[in-house]
């Protein structure tokens, strides 16, 4: 019959056991890289613009070959997966495309029906520009989308319940109050571009657990407040970040804003937000293949 001490001491060995399994599964767990599925859609932008295939190659050259961020993976495509094993290990999926792709792309159906499944499990979700838009075919009459939770707003364009709006300005963009984990390594900037404006999160405006990243202070004629950037903590214990912003794909060499877009990201895939952003030495943006870096000058008759 074992004495006490000889108990307490079984009782210390499988408690230590215990420990160092627990140890060895969550290193385990994190030494599993994050995976990030980046969706192109259709864009019919001309060259210069929005580029969603070259600006998703950009992202994905960053998130692989940043300087001070390792433990991710990703990949682009441009038609919605059939493996659900690769669905379901996604961390986060990054949208690039006219308007939000998951209402775009000829696989609509089955991508609607996996998205909510993905954000079930915790999956984040990132749109920037125009990717975060819904038009009326999307929503419902009162502005619903499941975009608006998880996401926690959306670009209204054509909307009856709401007017966004779409403009090219010469604009400063300020970074939000906080101290948001997207907050981190970037600055005020100036830049020309199409940061769309008045965007829709809901009839009451933003949920608490929307903060918003970045402002500017919009139209230039009538100025006030406005968020072009966002991000969401869901309920469900997902993310959702929304950027309303490049239009022009030169804009991705700016390094505050491109540094905004790449700690969304890291951050929605529950990766840890360096404390001075994510840095990359970007190369030459003609590396990622656009039809044009420069947007295309219109010629006067």
């Amino acid at each position: 019959m074992a004495t006490n001490a000889a108990r307490t001491m079984i009782a210390a060995l499988v408690a230590t056991l215990g420990m160092v399994s627990l140890v060895s599964a969550n290193a385990a767990a994190q030494s599993t890289p994050a995976h990030v599925l980046i969706v192109v859609g259709p864009s019919k932008h001309p060259p210069g613009s929005h580029e969603v295939l070259a600006s998703a190659k950009l992202v994905k050259h960053c998130l692989e070959h940043a300087d001070n961020v390792r433990g991710i993976t990703a990949e682009v495509v441009t038609t919605w997966p059939t493996d659900s094993q690769l669905l379901d290990r996604v961390a986060s999926v990054v949208f690039s495309g006219d308007r939000f792709p998951g209402e775009e792309m000829p696989e609509r159906d089955r991508i609607m029906a996996d998205l909510p499944r993905m954000m079930d499990r915790c999956c984040g979700l990132v749109c920037y520009h125009y990717a975060t838009g819904l038009t009326a075919k999307h929503v419902k009459p009162d502005g619903d989308h499941p975009l608006l939770r998880w996401m926690g707003g959306y670009f209204a364009t054509g909307c009856p319940h709401h007017k966004s709006v779409a403009k090219v300005f010469n604009c400063a963009i300020d970074p939000g109050t906080g101290d948001h984990p997207v907050l981190r390594g970037w600055k005020s900037f100036s830049l020309r571009d199409e940061p769309y404006y008045n965007n829709y999160f809901g009839p009451n405006g933003p949920m608490p657990n929307v903060t918003a990243l970045a402002t500017s202070m919009l139209p230039p004629e009538e100025p006030k407040r406005e968020t072009v950037a966002w991000a969401v903590s869901r309920a469900d214990g997902g993310r959702g970040v929304g950027v309303v912003m490049p239009h022009f794909y030169r804009n991705w060499h700016d390094d505050n804003l491109r540094t905004l877009i790449l700690n969304g990201v890291v951050w929605s895939a529950k990766v840890d937000v360096p404390s001075d952003g994510v840095r990359v030495t970007l190369p030459d943006l003609a590396t990622f293949e656009p039809g044009a870096v420069e947007p295309q000058v219109k010629k006067t008759p």
